[in-house]
């Protein structure tokens, strides 16, 4: 029985792919799984963005694995991709190839510019990417072919190239490096990247022997109609065939990564089957992040109404007089001030200042101190529940991409940091409302005043 290679070898592998590959991990995680599963991609962006680069290493991933390129234009011929007539078989009467050499014997090809072909050779593509067989004369070979990926700076308009667009499970868009990765851009040094102890057929056979032991798991399978549901609701479609081909390919994911089922958290590869445009990708990743993995910052609304209805409650109470008199003295206090400088003024302002403005303060029921801390907690009990929650999701999460091999690290990163702003959210608030609770605490207080429990801070009625 063939063996499957580990994840430690498959990660080992894909760090030498990506060595000097800026903001490629995506694609290169796609371009390798695909492979393993037997599967097509189409690189979908301008020239120049490392396309050609990832097939070329690509194709030094396998070993034994022959590699085939081409440039196809609307001139492009089949005896560019599938080898000159054998002029030794005419003279029998037999119209045959030469394929040594061209794409019939490849293990990895790469096709740029893959739609500009025309349709004598898209027709010999189709049989060759689905079938892995090639019409060779009156026969039918079967071929080595491992993986084709394609390259295009666009999806193709023309309805005629549909069919063979379809060919590719995953239509990966690459973009030029951002400005964070300029400068890196800049210094990197060229050279030939060498990939360390390819795979060899017997594990890629390994790989489909564990993939075949892989379900589909409950919550999968939910979060699969929750995206069809979705896709519906966008007017995307997605074939049968897409559908089964995919949840191959998630089989190999989970195989690779020692998993016996896939789980929603493998659904990350959606945006990269089910949409048809670069522009529909950012959309189905922010269902998958958002709708599916609720992995979005809160901004807890509801607490942030509850801080401000107790702080705004609080400074009404500090600023509360408490003598009748209190608007008297009061006067008296800001007339000494106005003549502070003058030794009448010094004079008043020494006379008046000492216990006049704590007397100016209002002095509440023990009560009325209990009543208001008591309504702080209550809150504060609710609030640190929500924060344990957002601690406790946060942790599952990142639990579980441990030993995620495919899962991009910059998404794992983004979906863990949206975790970590809620909590972080929660705990600043939690913070308010503890030094809220302080200072209803501090209150000054009055054991003689009538021990009357005072209304309840309306929390509803605070605008956000």
């Amino acid at each position: 029985m063939s063996r499957s290679p580990s994840p430690a070898r498959l990660c080992a592998l894909l760090e030498s792919l990506e060595t000097g590959l800026l903001e490629r991990q995506t694609a290169v995680r796609l371009c390798l799984l695909a492979a393993l599963a037997g599967e097509h991609v189409l690189l979908i962006g301008p020239p120049g963005t490392a396309k050609s680069e990832l097939a070329r290493r690509l194709h030094r991933a396998f070993a034994g694995a022959r590699y085939f390129e081409r440039l196809l234009t609307r001139f492009s011929t089949p005896e560019e991709l599938f080898g000159p007539l054998s002029l030794k078989a005419l003279e029998d009467d037999r119209y045959e190839r030469l394929t040594d050499g061209f794409l019939p014997t490849a293990g990895i090809a790469f096709l740029d510019e893959v739609f500009k072909a025309n349709s004598a050779i898209l027709n010999a593509l189709l049989t060759l990417l689905n079938e892995r067989e090639f019409d060779n004369g009156c026969g039918r070979v079967r071929t080595p072919l491992v993986s084709v990926v394609g390259a295009s700076n666009e999806i193709p308009g023309d309805e005629a190239l549909q069919a063979f667009f379809d060919r590719f499970i995953l239509r990966v868009p690459v973009h030029p490096v951002s400005d964070d990765a300029f400068s890196a851009l800049l210094n990197l040094q060229s050279g030939t990247v060498d990939v360390e102890a390819p795979m060899s057929a017997a594990e890629r056979a390994g790989v489909a022997q564990a993939a075949a032991q892989v379900r589909l798991s409950a919550q999968a399978q939910a979060a699969c109609h929750a995206l069809r549901a979705w896709l519906q609701a966008q007017e995307l479609t997605l074939s049968d065939r897409r559908w089964r081909q995919w949840m191959q390919l998630l089989r190999v994911a989970a195989a690779t990564e020692g998993r016996d089922e896939i789980d929603e958290l493998d659904l990350w590869t959606a945006p990269y089957v089910a949409c048809a445009t670069p522009q529909d990708v950012p959309k189905l990743a922010a269902w998958f992040e958002h709708d599916l993995l609720d992995a979005r910052p809160q901004d807890a609304p509801w607490l942030t109404r509850a801080v401000e209805a107790f702080e705004k409650q609080l400074e009404i109470e500090l600023s509360a007089p408490d003598d009748p008199d209190a608007a008297n003295a009061a006067g008296k206090l800001a007339l000494a001030r106005s003549m502070a400088g003058s030794e009448q003024g010094e004079q008043l302002l020494r006379m008046v200042s000492g216990t006049l403005e704590e007397k100016l303060r209002r002095r509440y029921s023990p009560v009325h101190v209990a009543a208001r801390v008591a309504q702080v907690d209550e809150v504060l009990a609710q609030a640190r529940e929500q924060h344990e929650a957002a601690t406790a999701r946060e942790q599952a999460l990142a639990q579980r991409l441990q030993g995620r091999l495919w899962l991009p690290p910059e998404l794992a990163e983004r979906l863990l940091l949206a975790h970590a702003r809620t909590r972080g959210v929660m705990a600043a608030l939690i913070g308010r409302l503890l030094a809220t609770r302080e200072g209803f605490a501090a209150l000054p207080v009055n054991e003689q005043l009538e021990t009357v429990a005072p209304a309840p801070v309306l929390l509803h009625a605070v605008n956000a």
